[in-house]
């Protein structure tokens, strides 16, 4: 995708969003906000399509559920980089995965950093870009995955346990603590990444007929006299704080974020808990979120509630309530959503085909909710069942800004010398970013957004999303595909910058004469 085209897209979307759109004709309890996280998992391990395709087609294809997720209303991609304990770009630690070239350790010919390519691809796109990793499985199958002979698992075997056919770190060992934060100390220090985002898997999920003791090992020589469940946990807090600790030491502003599990506790084993009776967090996977949140490890929680929203065991309508009464302020909220499932299901309180209506409703009305991550984003690009249709004409209609962070007081700098100009039979908005240093910081102006205003209509107010034409990190926005000056007569653009932290910038104003 060239930049021309992606202009193209910016200015067929403004026609639609100053002509008021889908999204002003609903309530205003679900009306689309000026700020919401619109997110979406790629996923690639057990996905084929990346291993089957030469470099340019895996390219297109990337740029294609781009564009479509884009189209859709999602502000964010979060892209898995490193599945099982291999990566999605070029390492010195660890090997290619095998979801991308068909074997571990075999690099991509011609050789390209998919990580790299994503995040730039996101970014020119007005995207945020998270990089996802999982931080203890090596093998998801070992009687298919062939481990080179050269890994870390081969040379320290101790520091490792098989279980339910699966590879795993062991997370009692310092030693494996500080290689996966080096890991992701290389990725925050070499890549321009928004966020380090790991998801559910911590101690292994127990399978059925097969209870876990494959750290007995490990809890002999380590477990100093505590509850072996207790010592588990307090493993997997260690490395959550270390990471926060190596994220932020690196780049202050970089997010670190947990998709976890979508129940935290059962209000069975304790009266915290919520009204479910399923698999936990805290008692199976030995995860206490809540504690992350608390400490500040963590800076935001998508917890998974892929269920419909009345299932008996673990009710989504309900848990997404509890999510918002228990994780505190200081920790964003987004809430990870079955796509399929959700359009699937029918909500017959809300006597609808579907549950997406509900589900996004839900979301807005709570107020510590911050948005959804949509699971997976290649049912969203697919359009499961007019999925992205219904994103793209109602609930994200309107382009969003993601939630800002750190302190809100702070402000980047502005544009300036702002313009129009026409070139090739086409009229365009241009301005001037302010320059930044050579070392990054978290108040870099790094986006830029671009508001349109009717003659008559109030440019001071910034707040409705409806007036936004474009999220950008370019300092061009084609605003017209005419180049008589009378195509934009009497318009207002308003412009400003986006930090690091998403904090906007004040505006920079370009009044037209009619």
């Amino acid at each position: 995708m060239n930049i021309k085209d992606t202009f193209l897209r910016i200015i067929l979307g403004l026609i639609v969003t100053l002509a008021g759109g889908a999204g002003a004709a609903y309530s205003a309890e679900i009306s689309n906000p000026k700020r919401e996280f619109r997110g979406a998992w790629l996923h690639v391990i057990g996905q084929s399509q990346y291993m089957d395709m030469p470099t340019n087609k895996c390219k297109s294809y990337i740029q294609d559920q781009l564009d479509k997720l884009q189209a859709a209303g999602c502000n964010a991609v979060i892209f898995q980089v490193r599945p099982c304990a291999d990566a999605m770009y070029p390492s010195a630690l660890e090997p290619w995965s095998q979801w991308l070239t068909g074997r571990r350790g075999k690099a991509p010919v011609p050789e390209w950093d998919p990580l790299e390519f994503t995040l730039q691809e996101a970014h020119n796109r007005g995207m945020e870009f998270h990089a996802w990793l999982n931080p203890y499985r090596v093998s998801s199958n070992l009687s298919k995955d062939v481990i080179p002979a050269d890994h870390d698992s081969k040379k320290h075997p101790e520091r490792y346990f098989k279980y339910d056919g699966k590879l795993f770190f062991d997370p009692a060992y310092q030693e494996n603590r500080d290689f996966i934060c080096k890991v992701v100390d290389d990725i925050v220090g070499r890549y321009d990444v928004d966020a380090i985002h790991i998801d559910d898997y911590f101690y292994p999920y127990p399978a059925a007929g097969n209870p876990f003791n494959a750290d007995a090992a490990s809890f002999a020589k380590f477990g100093n006299g505590m509850k072996r469940n207790d010592w588990r946990r307090h493993n997997v807090d260690l490395l959550i704080e270390q990471l926060s600790k190596t994220i932020k030491d690196r780049k202050p502003w970089v997010r670190f974020g947990v998709s976890p599990f979508g129940i935290w506790r059962n209000k069975r084993n304790d009266p915290r808990g919520s009204e479910s009776t399923g698999l936990q967090n805290y008692d199976d996977l030995y995860a206490d979120v809540l504690l992350w949140s608390e400490k500040g490890w963590i800076d935001y929680l998508a917890p998974q509630l892929y269920w419909s929203l009345d299932l008996a065991a673990a009710p989504s309508r309900k848990l997404v309530k509890w999510w918002n009464d228990n994780v505190p302020e200081k920790v964003q909220l987004y809430i990870g959503q079955d796509t399929k499932r959700t359009m699937d299901s029918l909500d017959p309180k809300n006597k609808d085909k579907n549950e997406l209506d509900t589900k996004v409703r839900l979301s807005r009305q709570l107020k510590n909710v911050d948005g959804n991550v949509w699971w997976h984003g290649y049912w969203v690009t697919g359009n499961y069942k007019g999925v992205a249709d219904s994103l793209a004409n109602k609930y994200q209609s309107t382009i969003a800004l993601p939630p800002m962070w750190g302190n809100t007081k702070v402000k980047p700098r502005q544009v300036s010398n702002i313009q129009i100009q026409r070139y090739d039979g086409k009229t365009f908005l241009e301005w001037d970013m302010p320059e930044e240093g050579s070392v990054q910081k978290e108040t870099d102006a790094v986006m830029n957004v671009v508001y349109g205003f009717f003659a008559g209509e109030d440019s001071d107010d910034l707040s409705d999303p409806q007036t936004i034409i474009a999220v950008t990190p370019f300092t061009r926005v084609l605003i017209s595909d005419d180049m008589d000056p009378e195509s934009v007569a009497g318009m207002t653009y308003v412009v400003t910058t986006l930090d690091r932290m998403n904090r906007e910038s004040l505006p920079k104003k370009l009044k037209l004469s009619k």
